[in-house]
C-alpha cells in the first residue's frame, strides 16, 4: 500500500523549441529554388491536473525532476516541426502549488480536471522561408529555438473534507470516524495511531453526504512543530465544521479542550471562526454524573457525549452536524 505523501518539491522544466531549417528548393529545371526551410516545434509545457481518484503525492516523491519534451526541427519543402508533447503531473484535489523561491502560492487546485500550467514549453524558431522578401530573396540563416523554463515547487495537500475532527491522542477520533461513515481507519490504544488523515462519507437519511477527515492527534506545541507538529494542521482550514473531542475518561477534558484552542489559534486565527461541538468520547467508561459534569462545564458552546463502541449518542451527533453544516454553509 502507498504511503501518504503530503508535500513534495519538484523541479519542472519545460521543452525547448526546434530550430527553424535552412533549406533551398533542388527542383529539376529550377536552377535557383527559392528558400524552404520550415519552422521549429513549440517545446511541451509541464500540466498540473487534479486527478480525483489520487489520494497521495506518494507517486511523484522519487520522481524530482520532471520535463516536458523539446520542440522537434523544420525541415526543407517547408515542413514544419512538430509540438513536444505536454507533460502532464497528476495530483489529488486539494492540491496547493507553491513557487519555492518566493513561496507565492500559484494554484489551488481542488476540482475535477482542474489544472495549472506550471512552465511553458519555448517557442520554435522561424526557418529560412519566414525570412524571404523581395530584398531578401535566399536567407540563409533560421532561428533557434526558444529555451524552456524551470522552476523548483512545491506542492502541498490540504485534505478536502466537510467536518474536521480534532483531539488529543486517543480521543477517539478514529473510533468515532469508523461509526460515523464508511472510513476503515487504524485504530489501537496508543498515541498518534493515525499517522496521515483519514476521510469517510456519513450519510444522513440517504438524503445528505457529508465528508469527515479525522486529523492525526493535536499535543501541545503543535503549532510550533512538537510531535506531528504543523504538518497537519493544515488539513483543517479547508473543513467548514470542527468537531472538537475529549476524552470523558481522561478527567482533564478542560485542560485539553483549552490545548487545541490554543494550538488552533496559533496556527490560524480564522480556525477559531468556524462553527463547533464538543463532542466528549467513551462515555460508556464514566458514570452519568460525570456526564453532567460535562454537559455544565465551563466549556463555551454546545456539548454532546457520545459512546463509538456502544453507538449510544451517534444519531443525536448526526442531526447536530446537519445542523452545524447548514451554519457553516452559511458563513
Amino acid at each position: 500500500m502507498s504511503r501518504f505523501v503530503d508535500e513534495v518539491d519538484i523541479t519542472v522544466r519545460s521543452g525547448m523549441g526546434g530550430p527553424g531549417a535552412v533549406s533551398f528548393r533542388r527542383e529539376k529545371y529550377v536552377p535557383k529554388g527559392g528558400p524552404d526551410g520550415g519552422n521549429g516545434g513549440k517545446g511541451g509545457d509541464v500540466v498540473i491536473r487534479v486527478r480525483r481518484d489520487l489520494k497521495t503525492l506518494y507517486h511523484l516523491k522519487l520522481r524530482n525532476r520532471i520535463r516536458a519534451r523539446n520542440g522537434m526541427p523544420g525541415r526543407g519543402r517547408n515542413q514544419h516541426g512538430a509540438d513536444g508533447e505536454d507533460t502532464i503531473i497528476h495530483v489529488p484535489p486539494g492540491t496547493v502549488v507553491i513557487d519555492a523561491a518566493s513561496h507565492k502560492i500559484l494554484a489551488d487546485l481542488t476540482q475535477s480536471d482542474d489544472s495549472y500550467v506550471a512552465v511553458r514549453g519555448g517557442r520554435g524558431g522561424k526557418g529560412n522561408a519566414w525570412f524571404a522578401s523581395a530584398t531578401n530573396q535566399a536567407p540563409r540563416y533560421a532561428q533557434k529555438g526558444e529555451e524552456g523554463e524551470e522552476r523548483l515547487l512545491s506542492l502541498q495537500i490540504k485534505v478536502i473534507a466537510d467536518i474536521g475532527l480534532v483531539g488529543l491522542p486517543n480521543a477517539g477520533k478514529s473510533t468515532l470516524l469508523s461509526v460515523l461513515t464508511n472510513a476503515r481507519p487504524k485504530i489501537a490504544s496508543y498515541p498518534f495511531t493515525t499517522l496521515f488523515p483519514n476521510l469517510g462519507v456519513m450519510r444522513y437519511h440517504d438524503e445528505r453526504e457529508y465528508i469527515i477527515a479525522d486529523i492525526p492527534g493535536l499535543i501541545e506545541g503543535a503549532s510550533r512543530g512538537l510531535g506531528l507538529g504543523i504538518r497537519f494542521l493544515k488539513h483543517i482550514e479547508r473543513t467548514r465544521v470542527l468537531l472538537f473531542l475529549l476524552d470523558l475518561a481522561d478527567g482533564g477534558y478542560e485542560a485539553a479542550y483549552r490545548t487545541l484552542v490554543q494550538e488552533l489559534q496559533d496556527y490560524s486565527v480564522s480556525l477559531t471562526g468556524k462553527p463547533r461541538l464538543i463532542v466528549g468520547t467513551k462515555r460508556d467508561m464514566v458514570e452519568e454524573t460525570n456526564i453532567d459534569e460535562f454537559c455544565s462545564s465551563r466549556i463555551e458552546g454546545k456539548k454532546l457525549a457520545v459512546s463509538s463502541i456502544a453507538r449510544s449518542g451517534i444519531d443525536e451527533l448526526q442531526e447536530e452536524i446537519v445542523q452545524l453544516m447548514e451554519v457553516g454553509n452559511a458563513h
